[in-house]
This record gives C-alpha cells, structure tokens and sequence, in this order.
C-alpha cells in the first residue's frame, strides 16, 4: 500500500543559479508532479544563457502537505518570507513585496 497523497502542496523549486521560487499546487485532482507553477519566465530567463537554458534543471521539493486550502494558501506566504524567495537576489517569487531593511 502506498503512502497517503495529500491534496494541496507548497513546493520549493531550485534553479541553476541557487535562487528558489515557492508555490503551491491546489490542482482539482490533488497536486501533479508535473506541476512546477506559474513563475514568471522572464525573470528566469535573464539570469541564464541561452546555452545555460540548453541543459537546465531544476529541484523540486514538497515544504507541506495539507487537505486544506485556507492552510496551505497562508503556508506559502509564510514559506516565502521564511526562505526569502521574494528578495529579488535569492529568489523568483514577487509576493509579498520584498522591503529591504533600512
């Protein structure tokens, strides 16, 4: 018997250059492992070469597991400023707006 599969995930993906982008899967069917988000393509893109975006992999981690939707939605933006994935020099997420210290 296989392990339980929960219906929401917040994952963590890693790229090439070590910057990360947190999401979540909230799919109809419960989450797909063929799912890596809606990052923005743009902001990744300028990072790499076209030779880099040739041979590109990218790490995708499970952070939480959840059978709630209000639960995992707060996990994410937790997961996001705890990681620190909206700070535009470590990460690709854009929510909630990264303020730098003064």
């Amino acid at each position: 018997m296989g392990k339980r599969k929960f219906s929401y995930v917040v994952y963590k993906l890693t790229f090439p250059n070590g910057k990360s982008y947190i999401g979540l899967d909230v799919g109809a069917g419960g989450h797909s492992m063929r799912y890596f988000g809606s990052w923005n393509n743009e902001l990744v893109e300028k990072d790499f070469s076209r030779e880099q975006l040739a041979d590109f992999t990218i790490r995708k981690q499970f952070l939480f597991e959840s059978d709630e939707k209000q639960e995992i939605r707060k996990m994410e933006n937790k997961l996001i400023v705890e990681h620190k994935t909206n700070n535009p020099d470590v990460g690709y997420n854009r929510n909630p707006k990264f303020r730098r210290a003064v």
